[in-house]
């Protein structure tokens, strides 16, 4: 089944893009909560002259993520979390801890956007990677110390 997606989809795709899934995720999830329509001809004539229209409006969101992500390159967070005397952490550390983090130091990043890819369940260093852009990521380093 073909669809157009109207909004990000995390590991399937970017808001406009045209995709390919099973007929049973486009029809009980995709399309009932409005974040993809099928894709019919009428539905790609559409979209292609709303693309040729945003194309210099993407072209600033672009440049944007791409300013933002030159200014997260040097930046290195720390984050304090209540430990036990071994030095695991209660609970975990995660993206809106991160996106607080960022925020103190003024940086405005959705948390959304931040994937830590292991748990983070005790003292040490870590990597975060935001995604800005469909084609703008930065890694951002973190480490995680008991207060």
């Amino acid at each position: 089944m073909k669809l157009i997606l109207k909004e990000d989809v995390k590991n399937l795709g970017y808001k406009d893009d045209v995709v390919e899934v099973k007929s049973g995720y486009g029809r009980n999830y995709l399309i009932p909560t409005g974040k993809a329509v099928i894709a019919t001809p009428s539905a790609l004539k559409v979209l292609a002259e709303n693309q040729r229209q945003r194309a210099h409006k993407l072209a600033q969101i672009k440049a944007d993520a791409e300013a933002l992500a030159a200014s997260l390159e040097g930046v290195s967070l720390t984050i304090g979390a209540k430990t036990s005397s071994t030095g695991t952490i209660f609970g975990s550390v995660n993206a809106l801890q991160i996106a607080e983090a960022l925020e103190k130091l003024g940086f405005n990043v959705d948390r959304k956007v931040i994937d830590v890819k292991e748990t983070v369940k005790e003292v040490g260093k870590y990597n975060a990677i935001a995604r800005l852009h469909k084609e703008v990521t930065v890694e951002i380093p973190f480490e995680v110390v008991a207060e």
